[in-house]
Formats: structure tokens, C-alpha cells, sequence
């Protein structure tokens, strides 16, 4: 049998937060360890149980965003992912920049919701398709800079990158290449170099936008 997700769920409305928690309770793959309502309680909670994930709602008291901020410093091994209403490029962005994992919308369906967990909880990250698109353009207008061209990666790191794109783990990508895990690490490394992005989610929109995926 699969061992459970452990998360913590943090909003400040308790009943769209109860209906999160029934729904991942019903599922049956995860165990909720803990509630909470503000941003200081959503540290707390992590600093406590230590869950494979917490799920951080933008808009309650204290900030999801700065929560992120400093579970991402404090407590890295921590999945964060963002379920809020908020659509706009700059809320998106930050969360990228301070170390979410996923950014999914509040009207994303039980079934949905489940899957970008579970796929986060395997390393895998995660933005909505919708927003993919615009996040890109807003990363290349504030940087300043064209995408590299598709020939500035090796065929394996182009390879690798389409699995990213896929939104699959390195553990699934060492697995479908037939490879280590730590053979996928060093090439990831690289990529980003050479994409110059700081993380998958950056790289796997870069990918998108160069027909990779």
C-alpha cells in the first residue's frame, strides 16, 4: 500500500478549508496533520508535523506568500504549493520566486486538485496551462532577454527537458530514460544554466515556448 501524503492545509475560510481537507481525506492518499488559518499558523504547523506538503492560500491573514517565503527558507524539504483565486502575473511570479512548487486555482475540480498534489508530492511542479503563456512573457519582458535557441541544449538535455515540460519527476524521467536519478540532477543542473531559470516550473514554461513539450 502507498504511504500517505501528509500536508497542512492553510486558509483563513474555514468552510472553502473544510471542504479541502474532506476532499483530501476522502481521497484516501493523503492524512491532513494539521489546519491553519494565518500565515504565522501555517509556519507553525510545518515547524511541528513536517508534511511533505503545505498547501498556502494567498490572500489570508499574514500572507500566503510570506509564509512560503520562509518555509521555502526554513524548511526546504517542504512542498509548497498555492491554491488561491488570484489569476495576476505578479502573485504567480512571487510565488515562483520565493520556492512554490505549484500554483493551482480555486476552481480547480477534487479530482485535479488530488493529482497536482500527488504529482507535486513526487517532484514534479505545476502552473495552469492558462497561465503558462502569460508568466513566460512577463519573465522574458522583466529580464530583458530572448529565450536560448533549442541548439544551445544537447539532445539528452533537450530529451530530459520534454519530460519536464510533461511535468514528470526526476525519479519518472530516470525511469523512462533508463538512467540514475542523479544522472537526471546533473543534467537538470545544467539546464538551467543554460535556460538561465531558477527552478523546473521556469524551465518547463521555456520548454513550452520552444516546442518542447
Amino acid at each position: 500500500m502507498t504511504a500517505r501524503i501528509h500536508i497542512v492545509v492553510a486558509d483563513d475560510h474555514p468552510l472553502f478549508r473544510g471542504g479541502v481537507v474532506l476532499t483530501l481525506q476522502e481521497h484516501g492518499g493523503f492524512t491532513v496533520v494539521a489546519q491553519a488559518g494565518t500565515a504565522e499558523e501555517a509556519v507553525a504547523a510545518v515547524e511541528a508535523h513536517m508534511p511533505e506538503i503545505v498547501l498556502l492560500d494567498i490572500s489570508m491573514p499574514g500572507s500566503g506568500l510570506t509564509a512560503a517565503s520562509e518555509i521555502a527558507r526554513r524548511f526546504p524539504a517542504v512542498a509548497i504549493v498555492m491554491l488561491t483565486a488570484s489569476e495576476a502575473d505578479d502573485d504567480l511570479l512571487t510565488a515562483l520566486k520565493v520556492g512554490a512548487r505549484g500554483y493551482a486555482l480555486k476552481g480547480v475540480g477534487e479530482d485535479e486538485l488530488t493529482g497536482i498534489l500527488q504529482s507535486v508530492a513526487g517532484g514534479a511542479s505545476y502552473v495552469p496551462p492558462a497561465l503558462a503563456g502569460r508568466v513566460l512573457a512577463a519573465l522574458q519582458d522583466r529580464r530583458g532577454a530572448t529565450l536560448p535557441e533549442v541548439e544551445e541544449l544537447t539532445d539528452r538535455e533537450a530529451e530530459i527537458l520534454r519530460h519536464v515540460a510533461q511535468g514528470q519527476s526526476n525519479k519518472e524521467i530516470a525511469r523512462a530514460l533508463d538512467l540514475q536519478e542523479k544522472t537526471i540532477k546533473h543534467y537538470m543542473t545544467n539546464i538551467l544554466q543554460k535556460l538561465q531559470v531558477r527552478n523546473r516550473v521556469e524551465a518547463a514554461l521555456k520548454a513550452r515556448d520552444l516546442g518542447l513539450s
